[in-house]
Protein backbone atom coordinates (compact mmCIF):
# COMPACT_ATOMS: atom_id res chain seq x y z
CA UNK A 1 0.00 0.00 0.00
CA UNK A 2 2.77 2.36 1.06
CA UNK A 3 4.43 1.73 -2.60
CA UNK A 4 1.42 2.27 -4.62
CA UNK A 5 1.40 5.73 -2.71
CA UNK A 6 4.70 6.87 -3.05
CA UNK A 7 4.33 6.47 -7.10
CA UNK A 8 1.28 8.26 -6.94
CA UNK A 9 3.50 11.63 -6.77
CA UNK A 10 3.00 13.55 -9.80
CA UNK A 11 6.74 13.05 -11.32
CA UNK A 12 6.44 9.43 -11.15
CA UNK A 13 2.93 9.51 -12.61
CA UNK A 14 4.11 11.58 -15.92
CA UNK A 15 7.13 9.42 -15.82
CA UNK A 16 10.08 11.25 -15.02
CA UNK A 17 12.12 10.13 -12.48
CA UNK A 18 14.42 12.45 -11.06
CA UNK A 19 15.46 13.38 -7.42
CA UNK A 20 15.55 16.99 -8.38
CA UNK A 21 11.77 17.14 -9.59
CA UNK A 22 11.07 16.35 -5.38
CA UNK A 23 13.20 19.18 -3.76
CA UNK A 24 12.51 21.87 -7.10
CA UNK A 25 10.59 24.05 -5.40
CA UNK A 26 6.96 25.32 -7.18
CA UNK A 27 5.59 28.50 -7.43
CA UNK A 28 1.94 29.12 -6.42
CA UNK A 29 -0.26 29.66 -8.52
CA UNK A 30 -2.27 32.24 -6.85
CA UNK A 31 -0.87 35.74 -7.32
CA UNK A 32 -1.89 36.95 -3.92
CA UNK A 33 0.12 34.29 -2.42
CA UNK A 34 2.94 34.91 -5.06
CA UNK A 35 3.21 37.82 -3.47
CA UNK A 36 3.28 37.49 -0.28
CA UNK A 37 5.46 34.33 -0.60
CA UNK A 38 7.85 36.98 -2.52
CA UNK A 39 8.04 39.17 0.33
CA UNK A 40 8.60 36.74 2.80
CA UNK A 41 11.64 35.76 1.11
CA UNK A 42 12.51 39.48 1.08
CA UNK A 43 11.94 39.81 4.49
CA UNK A 44 13.63 36.90 5.58
CA UNK A 45 16.80 38.37 3.26
CA UNK A 46 16.81 41.48 5.08
CA UNK A 47 16.30 40.07 8.82
CA UNK A 48 19.81 37.22 7.79
CA UNK A 49 21.60 40.79 6.50
CA UNK A 50 20.91 42.96 9.57
CA UNK A 51 21.71 39.94 11.81
CA UNK A 52 24.83 39.16 10.11
CA UNK A 53 26.36 42.85 10.40
CA UNK A 54 25.39 42.75 13.48
CA UNK A 55 27.67 39.43 14.22
CA UNK A 56 30.19 41.07 12.07
CA UNK A 57 30.28 44.61 14.00
CA UNK A 58 30.37 42.34 17.21
CA UNK A 59 33.67 40.64 16.18
CA UNK A 60 35.34 43.46 14.91
CA UNK A 61 34.54 45.35 18.22
CA UNK A 62 36.05 42.16 20.70
CA UNK A 63 38.78 42.10 18.36
CA UNK A 64 39.49 45.35 19.03
CA UNK A 65 38.90 45.50 22.78
CA UNK A 66 41.12 42.11 22.78
CA UNK A 67 43.96 44.37 21.63
CA UNK A 68 43.48 47.27 23.57
CA UNK A 69 43.67 44.46 26.73
CA UNK A 70 46.39 42.89 25.41
CA UNK A 71 48.75 46.59 24.98
CA UNK A 72 47.92 47.97 28.69
CA UNK A 73 50.20 49.16 30.22
CA UNK A 74 52.66 48.83 27.85
CA UNK A 75 54.68 52.18 27.01
CA UNK A 76 54.30 53.31 23.45
CA UNK A 77 57.91 52.76 21.66
CA UNK A 78 58.91 55.19 19.27
CA UNK A 79 59.52 53.64 15.51
CA UNK A 80 63.29 52.18 15.53
CA UNK A 81 64.01 54.53 12.42
CA UNK A 82 63.56 57.99 13.35
CA UNK A 83 66.39 60.27 13.47
CA UNK A 84 65.93 63.54 15.58
CA UNK A 85 67.39 66.20 14.47
CA UNK A 86 67.63 70.33 13.53
CA UNK A 87 67.22 70.81 9.89
CA UNK A 88 68.13 73.71 7.85
CA UNK A 89 65.47 75.01 4.57
CA UNK A 90 68.73 75.60 1.80
CA UNK A 91 67.29 77.94 -1.02
CA UNK A 92 68.03 77.04 -4.60
CA UNK A 93 71.19 78.96 -5.82
CA UNK A 94 72.90 77.64 -3.03
CA UNK A 95 72.14 73.75 -4.66
CA UNK A 96 73.27 74.53 -7.85
CA UNK A 97 76.62 76.59 -7.17
CA UNK A 98 78.53 73.73 -7.22
CA UNK A 99 78.98 73.78 -10.81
Amino acid sequence: MRAHRFFSIPAFRSGRRRASDFFAPRKPRHRVLRVLLALFGVALLAVLLVFGLMIGAAMLGGGLLYRLWRQRGKPIAKPARTIEAEYRVLRKPMLSAGR
